[in-house]
């Protein structure tokens, strides 16, 4: 198990070094100037100047990468906005979209199960049709038009819930139900697929066989085995959480790390839009590997050492 962590540890390296590469480059890439945005069109030259060395600016891109690096790794990379240490306002954030993440997973997982059972029981009959027919609509539904969807019929027709903001679980179920709903749609057809494939298996025949009945063949043989290839592609998913969460805060002005990241690339704030990309994309990164660990834990057939 030491090995193939070490292994998964080892791949993910130089994943993290682009990453910290390629987002350096695209926010400089980026049109806009933070000097102009932070004195305005009317700020003397000299103050432009003054504050374009403080903040490096004028130094060539290598020379800024190197600073970069130093304050990434010395915690000193500090927000051109806020005036205050990235990673403090970037993990001030965090918890909030953990939040929201953990529970678009619930919702996902809550729909996802359920259905692929059921469509994979009852295959070519309506419990299959009907199932498909939602995971076709999840999937095809973005959320940037859901969530607006559920706003008008939840907040504005019904007033069940609130518009937008935090603070109590009400404010949670619609941006959960906007992330849940889409990734529900995908693991549901993974489970019925993996079903499907798994019931024709000899140890499952075997069981019918021994009088098993179809659901007990289903429930207690059939679909453990069949959840395996799903963790992939639920770890997969719960990573684009965050990223999809980018959209999903935005509309519910959800205060999480997405929301942080647009109004930082508003503000052309670099050190602090860089900070958001990469702590989303470390996420993602373990996120990736803790599904690759869970994967070989569930399947004896992973050779943990090679």
């Amino acid at each position: 198990m030491r090995a193939y962590l070490l292994k998964r540890l080892g791949l993910s390296l130089p994943v993290v070094a682009g990453v910290l590469i390629l987002v350096f480059a695209l926010m400089h890439l980026a049109p806009g100037d933070p000097v102009e945005v932070m004195l305005g069109e009317s700020a003397a030259p000299a103050d432009r100047a003054a504050l374009r060395a403080a903040l490096h600016l004028d130094e060539p891109l290598p020379t800024q990468f190197h600073h970069f690096l130093r304050d990434l790794f010395t915690g000193r990379l500090e927000s051109i906005f806020y005036h205050r240490p990235v990673i403090g306002e970037v993990l001030g954030r965090l918890k909030a979209t953990a939040r929201l993440a953990a529970a678009a997973m619930a919702v996902s997982l809550v729909f996802a199960v359920p259905l692929g059972v059921l469509a994979a029981w009852r295959k070519g009959g309506a419990l299959d049709a009907g199932a498909m027919g939602f995971s076709l609509l999840g999937v095809s539904m973005p959320s940037f038009w859901l969530g607006p969807m559920l706003i008008l019929l939840f907040s504005i027709k019904l007033g069940w819930l609130p518009v937008s903001g935090s603070g109590t679980t009400a404010h949670l179920v619609l941006p959960a139900l906007t992330l849940g709903l889409g990734m529900a749609a995908i693991v549901s057809r993974m489970v019925r697929g993996s079903l499907l494939d798994v019931m024709s298996e000899p140890y499952v025949r075997t069981a019918r066989a021994k009088g098993a009945s179809e659901r007990r063949a289903l429930l207690r043989h059939a679909l453990t085995n069949a959840l395996i290839p799903a963790v992939t592609v639920v770890g997969l998913q719960a990573g684009a959480l965050l990223s999809g969460a980018i959209i999903t805060e935005t509309i519910f002005a959800w205060p999480g790390i997405g929301r942080l990241l647009i109004d930082a690339i508003n503000a052309r704030d670099y050190p602090l839009a860089q900070g958001a990309v990469i702590v989303i994309a470390l996420s993602y990164v373990a996120i990736n590997l803790v599904t690759d660990i869970i994967y070989a834990v569930v399947d004896p057939r992973v050779r943990f050492g090679k």
